[in-house]
């Protein structure tokens, strides 16, 4: 596949739950390698967007095609870490069977994990600097590290496009600047799309940044107007472009 082909292309994508308008009208063409983020209030449909690339939520218009085909039929080519990993934190699985759980999609039923599985899981642990605990009980890691098994359980299906949605929630700023580092390294091998509340972090590190309250600001670029922000936000927003002088936009009128 080419370097710039396009790996998901959605059209006039709208999506409804019980008549109240989720997303309307979503055009959006994701290439390899893009590093995508998307940021936008809460309730703005961001979990929504990516459930529909993943083929969990159905479109009630639009067209979505994913690697040329359904989402549903390349699921399997989509790594996904979503927004909350609910789990019981005091039970006994460490960090090794965790990853290795990401796996059971591509097992036949009552069959054991197989040496190729147990490959991909050293690897995806290795990736994200956490061989070193895979003994470990999940429950017992700090949030960052967390994170960093879950997004190494995506990896273990060899995804060809990872959805992060809010991976950076409840984790330190030390260790946010490490992820955000792991997601730049892991987009060269694959297109990352990463779902924030935080503006300006993500400007330092994505390629591409759309705006998302419904309706879609998108313009195949990293600049962000002050006019998608506005529409996106309902409100005056200000931020730091970094690299370039700062705009502080008008007060909000009350």
């Amino acid at each position: 596949m080419p370097h710039e082909s396009t790996i998901v292309k959605l059209e006039d994508v709208g999506v409804q739950f019980s008549g109240v308008p989720i997303l309307e009208e979503v055009n959006l063409s994701i290439k390899q390698h893009d590093f995508l983020g998307i940021i936008g209030p809460n309730g703005g449909g961001k979990t929504t967007l990516l459930k529909v690339m993943l083929g969990l939520v159905k479109p009630n218009s639009g067209n979505v095609t994913v690697f040329g085909d359904t989402p549903e039929r390349k699921r399997r080519w989509i790594g996904y870490v979503p927004q909350h990993s609910i789990f019981d934190r005091d039970f006994p699985v460490n960090v090794w069977n965790v990853v290795l759980m990401g796996r059971l999609g591509n097992m036949r039923r009552f069959k054991r994990y197989s040496d190729e599985d147990k490959k991909l899981a050293h690897d995806a642990l290795a990736t994200v600097e956490m061989l070193d605990f895979k003994d470990s009980q999940i429950g017992a890691l700090s949030g960052g590290q967390q994170q960093r098994v879950f997004i190494a359980r995506a990896l273990v299906t060899e995804p060809k496009l990872l959805l992060l949605d809010e991976p950076l929630a409840s984790v330190d700023s030390p260790m946010q600047t490490e992820l955000y580092e792991l997601f730049e390294k892991l987009r060269q091998r694959m297109a990352v799309v990463l779902v924030s509340h935080d503006i300006s972090a993500v400007s330092i590190y994505v390629d591409k940044i759309a705006c998302l309250n419904r309706k879609l600001f998108y313009h195949n670029t990293k600049e962000v107007t002050a006019e998608d922000l506005e529409a996106t936000y309902q409100c005056p927003v200000e931020i730091i472009a970094h690299g370039v002088p700062h705009r502080v936009l008008r007060e909000h009128r009350r």
